[in-house]
């Protein structure tokens, strides 16, 4: 896996260089306020996005969204009411507000407990498996509704803060386009005189054809496709998308100064754009120590700012009926709180939170017992919550994919779809 993983970025790197040496040139700074307005409102009509909120590291949901307050293994946090069905933590305050927007499973039993296992296992539904590597959500969404955004320049994945999963043998279309926060993009902005850049963009062109020609495979191609989204990219005023400091000083602070924040306003932006599936990865959940001070003075208030921001936001501007929000880790942590006031790894019992699109919000789906240790109820899996993704996204559950080997592969692994969690048709 890990080597599959150092693979795919060593790939992404080459691409770069070879795309830095070959043709660069400013992105020249146009407004892009009124297109993104423009988008939204068509967005609104007949276009479904998702955004996925990804805590890197697995965080311990029974602080957050299913709190145990008279068990052993509750912690100390209290839980407060929301606007929705159920309680949530304490330190989720603003969230709390918007439950009704949003709905929380708390019967997820999954079967990865291993970091780099249980990363692959979310983002695809599939446990890994040395012979083939399968698409990620991101990747799965793309290639789905990606084809249908004519007018979009920007890549239908981005991946913001973090690499995300692949596109599998779905190819190198569908791969995230990774940025940082702050929407600086590597070797995007080198500066080269237009007219130099424009006659290596041309050589380029002429070399990749005649390579391609020679029935090199299916990785030179998919490099010509990705090189061809990418030329366009540069030159796009749909690159504004990016900037997030184009927003007023009042958007950015409602939204929290920091890495994660930024990440769900440059969500916004995008899909606003048209990008139909945008990851924001916020990392430091893996609380083997000191868990519940992690989580109430860094991990918590930045997650109750930033996620509230997005979820009021795309309310407001009436976006969210048409954007899913997902938000999940690898598991969840131990309901047991070992010596150094921490949780472990833990995948038997936990939550994830979804809503907008086609989910139902202010509903909680399932139940864990007294002291979180199991599901009372129907358990659901991975590949049960992407189903329910897909399906709240539109896209058709009977969808087959081939794998490069010829083996036929169900959309998200055949899961069923979570009883309750979607809108009634």
């Amino acid at each position: 896996m890990a080597q599959r993983n150092r693979n795919r970025r060593m790939s992404r790197r080459h691409f770069a260089e070879h795309l830095m040496g070959a043709a660069a040139m400013a992105v020249p700074a146009i407004a892009f306020t009124n297109s993104l307005t423009a988008n939204a409102a068509t967005l609104k009509k007949n276009e479904r996005s998702a955004i996925l909120l990804w805590m890197s590291g697995g965080p311990a949901t029974i602080d957050i969204w299913d709190l145990k307050p008279n068990s052993v293994n509750g912690g100390p946090f209290q839980p407060i009411n929301t606007s929705g069905e159920g309680q949530i933590s304490e330190h989720m305050p603003e969230t709390a507000k918007l439950m009704k927007h949003l709905s929380i499973v708390r019967s997820m039993s999954t079967r990865e407990a291993d970091h780099n296992r249980g990363r692959y296992y979310m983002h695809t539904g599939y446990v890994p498996n040395p012979t083939i590597e399968h698409p990620s959500y991101g990747s799965v969404v793309a290639h789905e509704l990606g084809p249908l955004r004519e007018s979009l320049d920007i890549p239908p994945f981005v991946s913001i803060g973090g690499g995300s999963a692949g596109p599998g043998f779905l190819g190198m279309t569908y791969a995230p386009f990774v940025v940082n926060s702050n929407g600086r993009i590597q070797d995007l902005d080198m500066g080269i005189e237009p007219q130099r850049a424009a006659n290596r963009l041309e050589l380029l062109d002429s070399l990749e054809e005649r390579f391609i020609k020679q029935d090199r495979g299916i990785a030179a191609s998919e490099h010509a496709k990705v090189l061809k989204k990418t030329q366009a990219l540069m030159t796009s005023k749909q690159m504004d998308a990016f900037k997030v400091e184009q927003e007023t000083s009042q958007m950015r602070e409602r939204y929290g100064n920091s890495n994660f924040g930024r990440g769900c306003l440059m969500a916004r932006r995008l899909v606003e754009a048209g990008v139909p599936f945008v990851e924001v990865d916020f990392g430091g959940w893996d609380t083997h120590s000191n868990n519940f001070d992690t989580l109430q003075n860094n991990r918590l208030p930045q997650l109750d700012q930033g996620m509230s921001a997005l979820v009021a936001d795309l309310a407001e501007r009436g976006m969210l009926e048409n954007t899913a929000i997902v938000w999940m880790g690898e598991f969840g942590r131990t309901p047991n709180i070992n010596g150094n006031t921490g949780r472990d790894h833990w995948a038997r019992s936990w939550s994830v939170v979804a809503g907008g699109a086609g989910f139902q919000g202010g509903k909680v789906i399932g139940k864990t017992n007294e002291d979180g240790t199991a599901v009372e109820t129907d358990p659901y899996t991975s590949e049960d919550l992407m189903a329910t993704t897909l399906a709240a996204l539109g896209i058709s559950l009977d969808s087959r994919f081939t794998s490069r080997s010829g083996r036929p592969m169900k959309i998200a692994n055949g899961g069923r779809v979570i009883k309750g969690l979607l809108q009634q048709a």
